[in-house]
């Protein structure tokens, strides 16, 4: 019995989120078909985290323990083969058998991209979301730096998030960037909650807008209370650009 980690990268416009659900295409499901193909039973994977509906993947890890025989280029020609367009395994690896891709995992990294000016991009809808109103981007990078830090971020999760323990986190970093039509936003931390990223995004929007004070952030992790912050931005501008075992 080998573990093998793939690294693999998605478009999710398509997807109804990492996790199987019933009767719905979701990034799971897909890669355990291509699997099932492959080995002629069931073979279960487990991810560093799973993604919302139309939350786009750079950098996926996965891992699942096999029988067959294959090297590392064959893993990923093979499923190559198999896979639809919007899956792409980027590399496969033989790791050791006491490797997890969720608890090993030390540091994540997402990607959020808007899209600050009067039109939308025609051919770039499925990946950023489209803000047409004028925004402050120095109140959003002043609200930023509230992130950075370990705190609780009940507030920051969604009413279903069923993350198990307490939802206390550490940011590590926070960069808030433009080229002058879109507003780039990266976040790396040990770990985030059901929404946490979109929500975050959401609220650093309204504060741009004018809608919500800087001091919202402060007020949530001191009340818990997810009604002081903003709205939770669409899936589709958000991005898993990283995560890292070191």
């Amino acid at each position: 019995m080998k573990r093998i980690m793939l690294r693999v990268e998605y478009d999710g416009t398509n997807f109804e989120g990492y996790q199987v659900q019933l009767e719905k295409r979701t990034v799971q499901l897909t890669i355990e078909k291509a699997l099932k193909k492959m080995h002629h039973e069931q073979v279960r994977i487990h991810s560093s985290g799973r993604t919302d509906s139309k939350v786009h993947a750079l950098d996926q890890v996965i891992h699942f323990d096999t029988t067959l025989d294959l090297d590392e280029a064959t893993w990923k020609h093979a499923l190559t083969t198999l896979l639809p367009l919007d899956i792409k395994v980027k590399a496969a690896q033989v790791v050791d058998g006491y490797f997890h891709a969720r608890k090993d995992a030390k540091r994540k990294t997402y990607r959020y991209i808007v899209l600050n000016r009067k039109d939308h991009d025609l051919f770039r809808r499925n990946f950023e979301w489209h803000v047409p109103q004028t925004l402050s981007l120095e109140k959003i990078k002043e609200a930023a730096k509230n992130i950075i830090g370990t705190h609780d971020f009940t507030a920051f999760a969604a009413s279903k998030s069923n993350v198990k323990g307490g939802k206390v986190r550490t940011i590590y970093d926070f960069k808030v960037m433009s080229d002058g039509e879109r507003i780039y936003f990266e976040i790396t931390g040990n770990g985030f909650l059901t929404h946490m990223v979109r929500i975050i995004v959401g609220t650093l929007i309204e504060i741009g807008l004018g809608k919500r004070e800087i001091s919202c952030i402060q007020k949530a992790f001191e009340t818990l209370d997810r009604r002081v912050l903003g709205l939770t931005a669409p899936g589709h501008g958000l991005y898993l650009k990283q995560v890292s075992y070191e």
